[in-house]
């Protein structure tokens, strides 16, 4: 019998009817008419970089460093990004370059190219718990074990085969430490464990209160089932959700791949 986190797993996808459906991205500037009253808000993996076979494999493209740069200048700042990775990890992606961001799926959050961290929701996981998860990487070759620091990932795109018996392992840790203040957030080829009480909406929401971001529509693209949270506060702002490779329901429309989120960027650039 297939364990609870197990099933989640295998049904990430939402359920879309045909008459909701959203559409395609419509042309840039009648989408953000106003860079200067705009915050624009994006997920990293699968949405700005393509998805590679591990972690660390990704790159960022030509062009996206300047597109980012540019749109950082000509929104005053409001442009952060929305990530499970750390903040280290992420500058180490986009290095020399720096960006305002949430991350850690809102565990700390950066609102100065010039601080490392202006806010930090959780304390690292614990070293017994991250030694049990970690030894779930075992069960076959081709599990990547990926330490977060707030959270632990176990990505299987290596290894598809052993998705089932990956969460039934995290669903016995959990039954043995069931007041543990943990949660499973399942992804793309990727089982994550972390600290409850905070998401990226939290962080989101954390992020659109502070300058240079309060006050501004945001519009937000992410592509994950961990971005839906984000997709769902949308209305509340006044603010856009995208998604990328699939449409999800409750956005205002989606891309095909991450090649179109770039374009799209740098198109808000061009004053035609």
């Amino acid at each position: 019998m297939k364990s609870e986190l197990a099933e989640m797993a295998l049904d990430q996808q939402p359920t879309v009817r045909d008459d909701e459906t959203p559409e395609t991205v419509p042309v840039p500037h009648a989408l953000v008419p106003h860079l200067g009253e705009t915050a624009i808000l994006l997920d990293i993996d699968g949405t700005l970089l393509d998805l590679m076979p591990t972690p660390r494999e990704v790159w960022v493209p030509s062009g996206l460093s300047d597109t980012l740069n540019r749109l950082t200048e000509c929104t005053s700042g409001a442009l952060a990004l929305v990530s499970g990775r750390s903040l280290n990890d992420i500058d180490l992606i986009f290095a020399p370059d720096v960006f305002r961001a949430v991350a850690g799926h809102g565990a700390e959050m950066r609102l100065s190219v010039d601080s490392e961290a202006d806010a930090v929701h959780a304390p690292p996981l614990d070293k017994e718990l991250k030694r049990r998860l970690a030894a779930i990487a075992k069960l076959s070759p081709g599990i990547l074990l990926e330490d977060k620091g707030y959270s632990l990932a176990l990505h299987y795109r290596l290894a598809p085969h052993a998705e089932k018996a990956i969460y039934e392992s995290v669903s016995v840790i959990r039954a043995d430490l069931p007041n543990a203040p943990i949660e499973v957030l399942p992804g793309k080829f990727v089982c994550e464990i972390k600290h409850s009480g905070f998401t990226k909406a939290t962080g989101v929401r954390e992020l659109m209160n502070r300058e240079p971001f309060r006050g501004r529509r945001p519009i937000f693209i992410g592509d994950d089932v961990t971005d839906e949270t984000v997709f769902a506060i949308m209305p509340d702002m006044n603010g856009l959700a995208f998604s990328v490779g699939r449409r999800a329901m409750g956005v205002n429309g989606h891309f095909d791949t991450p090649n179109d989120v770039r374009a799209f960027l740098a198109r808000l650039l061009d004053p035609r």
